[in-house]
């Protein structure tokens, strides 16, 4: 036997094209359904752990998996909006802990999240940079985020307008980087924080104005009055808020009827949780409320279906390729016709031969088996990162 192998580690070594061909096939047949499978398990892991640690979410009736995604993820699918009667709603209940998201504006590319401050105690959030927002027009800022955009806390971030042909008038707003956060390798790292009523600055809800009692510029005075100044359209809003014009900034009408896309629920208990969910049973009810782990579930379950298709078409491909490797092998043995009979000239039986053959074909389907192994561990110890870049960005 140490013959044959001998004798088919020297024919491998001087056909090295072939050999380095065959190795290559068998490899990469092995390799696509066994990394697949790894990195699926990895994405459908890191999918449901965001999702299965946030219990229910509340929004304007839809699409469920649009609201999942968006709330999230930060998906740019735009939802129908709540107005922050909704917060009001599950705060009056008695049963679970409200925290607001405004998911509509970007910055630098990447989504500004209006929010309150307990979202960063529910994600565990915490500061690598930097300290937490203090100011109407701070911003904290992702770890992706900050890296990519090369910013550090006290530089500052310009939001992007929604359209080119704003005609309400809604200026971008200059926010000021105030901290970074720690990485925890998920959506959180790909997204800017800001307080609620700093989003509300930004759609124009809320804007400061020059102090019009104060201002040298008659051309914005429309009238005075006794206690009074009313100035006309010209005058100057303020986009960028400081600590000199903070004071300016105001909000007009009610804010309970200002935006928000979703509600975040955290109920006291399992028990609370079922009884808020059967407060938005009734089919007139304009809100919402689901589970985001049975629907982060139900998209996975589509994306193993369509997994099911891969792993056919693959195992087609293999077929095929295992084909085309023994055709390989059988157009060799013809080919080495003149070799086999000068052995068997020689002495060699057939058997011998046959084992030489054997042996060929089993150091190139071991060496396949290393490369594959090798592959598929290297890819299981970075599935994480792979799953992140590939997914999360």
């Amino acid at each position: 036997m140490i013959d044959s192998l001998y004798l088919a580690w020297q024919y491998i070594c001087f056909n090295k094209v072939k050999t380095i061909i065959l190795v290559a096939s068998i490899t990469l047949i092995a390799v696509l359904p066994l990394t697949l499978e790894v990195l699926l398990a990895e994405s459908e892991r890191q999918l449901l752990s965001r999702a299965q640690s946030t219990p229910l979410l509340i929004g304007a009736k839809g699409s469920s998996l649009d609201l999942a995604m968006n709330s999230l993820y930060f998906d740019d699918e735009a939802l129908e909006l709540l107005t922050m009667e909704a917060v009001e709603r599950v705060e009056d209940t008695g049963l679970a802990l409200p925290i607001p998201l405004y998911v509509r504006f970007q910055a630098g590319g990447f989504p500004v999240i209006g929010t309150s401050f307990d979202y960063f105690d529910f994600r565990k959030l915490t500061m690598a940079k930097g300290h937490p927002l203090t100011m109407l027009g701070d911003c904290v800022l992702g770890a992706k985020v900050a890296s990519q955009l090369g910013l550090a806390p006290g530089d500052n971030l310009v939001t992007s307008p929604e359209n080119l042909f704003d005609l309400a008038g809604v200026y971008p707003l200059k926010m000021k980087v105030v901290g970074v956060l720690a990485s925890n390798h998920s959506a959180d790292d790909l997204a800017i924080f800001v307080d609620l009523k700093t989003a509300w600055v930004i759609q124009g809800l809320g804007h400061g104005h020059e102090d019009v009692t104060r201002t040298h510029d008659s051309s914005v005075i429309l009238k005075r009055a006794e206690g009074n100044v009313t100035a006309n359209a010209k005058l100057f809003h303020y986009t960028e808020i400081t600590e000199e014009n903070l004071d300016g900034f105001h909000f007009h009408g009610d804010t309970t009827i200002y935006p928000v896309t979703a509600v975040i629920a955290l109920p006291n208990d399992k028990k609370s949780g079922t009884l808020l969910r059967g407060r938005y049973l009734e089919q007139e009810d304009p809100q919402q409320i689901i589970e985001p782990a049975e629907v982060i579930d139900g998209l996975l379950q589509n994306i193993f279906r369509i997994r099911n298709v891969l792993d056919s078409v693959i195992a087609l491909v293999g077929l095929a390729t295992l084909l085309a490797i023994i055709l390989v092998f059988s157009l060799s043995l013809r080919l080495r016709q003149r070799e086999i009979q000068t052995m068997f000239k020689l002495g060699c039986q057939k058997a011998m031969i046959g084992r030489m053959m054997l042996a060929e074909i089993a150091i190139i389907v071991l060496v396949s088996g290393v490369l594959c192994a090798g592959i598929v561990i290297i890819v299981d110890v970075n599935a994480q990162e792979l799953v992140r870049r590939l997914f999360v960005g």
